[in-house]
């Protein structure tokens, strides 16, 4: 490896531990020998076309009747060996889902698809795997849900959905249709504020979770995400992010001269994808703060399987510093940490 900026060799071939082949896709961040890289092209035609070939990116969708098993769905999709890229649960309006499913405009069923697609929050993911497409729409099943049943059992549709239009999920039809719609939720340029799906933060009566790149890593995003649910506390917004080093330290900064382990947590926080959560409850209310840190339980996991050991840090964490989660410390600071990622980071 090559710098550029400072015209000599930065890395020759060596063992780098914590990065992994499924890790190098377009767009991902990686951390080297604690530098923060970027993926932005590849170095030539054969590496394009050898990793392409491997890695074959989707749209798949959550759909509002789907999203109160999120946890399961994802649980789902890691099992068959996909990776999740990209995430965010998005309110669209009537418009964004018109511009969504305009080749369907004109049909019986357009203005029905709107009320339903309206009618509460989606979950948007970017999906990588080999035949992704044909993949994602094998794992999704028949469109109805009934049919699923019957000749896909172990489909999502089957498993999740209720008829033909309440089928639990969407996913691309095509290579072209993957890369537009992967587009229309995560574009690579600033568009027309109208068109982009906006966040379902509430960024009030709150409190902050963040799955660590750690346990992204590991696959447990749906498991976690269940053992949430279940718990009585509601995932009101949700959003993969890749933090580099000045936006880690600026939201750990609290912890600056506190804690030993600072630099391992700044260095954890950027080492790759992180799922930011929005955490409320209408059964905790003004104490879901409180209940929520208790259910991630102690910030060492060894303590925590001895003291909790049904909390999150005691069933997912590794040490002090690969904890499984993030989560506020006092009741002010989950909306300002909400606030940090689902409206300044937007």
């Amino acid at each position: 490896m090559y710098d550029l900026r400072a015209q000599r060799l930065f890395l020759k071939r060596i063992p780098v531990e914590g990065v992994e082949e499924r890790d190098l896709y377009l767009g991902n961040t990686i951390v080297v020998l604690s530098r923060q890289l970027k993926i932005t092209d590849y170095a030539d035609a054969f590496t394009r076309e050898q990793i392409t070939s491997k890695r074959q990116r989707t749209f798949a969708m959550v759909k509002p009747d789907a999203v109160h098993r999120l946890g399961e769905i994802v649980d789902v999709i890691q099992s068959r060996d996909f990776e999740i890229s990209q995430m965010k649960m998005v309110q669209l309006t009537r418009l964004q889902a018109a511009t969504f499913y305009r080749e369907h405009e004109g049909r019986p069923f357009f203005e029905s698809l709107l009320d339903y697609i309206t009618s509460g929050p989606v979950v948007a993911m970017e999906l990588i795997t080999t035949n992704a497409v044909k993949k994602w729409r094998a794992t999704l099943g028949p469109t109805d849900s009934q049919e699923a049943r019957s000749i896909a059992p172990e489909s999502i549709r089957a498993l999740f959905g209720k008829d033909k239009q309440l089928n639990a999920g969407h996913g691309s039809d095509s290579d072209i249709s993957a890369i537009r719609e992967i587009e229309f939720f995560f574009p690579s340029s600033k568009i027309n504020d109208d068109l982009l799906p906006q966040t379902t933060a509430k960024l009030a009566n709150n409190t902050c979770g963040i799955i660590k790149p750690h346990a992204v890593s590991k696959g447990h995003i749906g498991s976690i995400l269940k053992a949430i649910k279940e718990e009585e506390f509601d995932i009101s917004a949700l959003q993969i992010f890749r933090m580099d080093k000045v936006q880690s330290e600026e939201f750990l900064e609290v912890y600056k001269g506190v804690v030993s382990e600072y630099p391992g947590m700044v260095q954890q926080l950027m080492s790759g994808p992180l799922v930011a959560l929005e955490i409320t409850s209408g059964v905790h209310g003004p104490q879901t703060p409180i209940k929520f840190r208790e259910f991630v339980g102690p910030a060492d996991p060894e303590v925590a399987r001895e003291l909790r050991p049904n909390s999150l840090r005691a069933r997912f964490g590794e040490d002090i510093v690969k904890n499984a989660l993030h989560c506020s410390d006092l009741p002010d600071d989950g909306p300002l940490e909400v606030e940090y990622f689902f409206k300044i980071l937007q």
